[in-house]
């Protein structure tokens, strides 16, 4: 799936936190450009695709990604 072992399959675009400790981020994926939401807090974590006002997937251009 990746070509080498150091390769990056996913950046991080935006990070925010909470000031119970919980962060929320989202991270672009550099072969697809999907968007998603990912989100942790002491009780666990979460990964879901980022929709917009449509409910359509976020989709980052490749170019702007790599």
């Amino acid at each position: 799936m990746f070509s080498k072992k150091n390769d990056k399959r996913f950046d991080e675009k935006m990070v925010g936190s909470s000031q119970q400790g919980s962060i929320i981020s989202i991270w672009v994926d550099r072969q697809t450009g999907v968007n998603y939401l990912y989100t942790w807090s002491a009780q666990g974590c979460t990964l879901t695709p980022l929709l917009d006002e449509k409910g359509e997937v976020t989709v980052t251009d490749i170019e702007e990604v790599n």
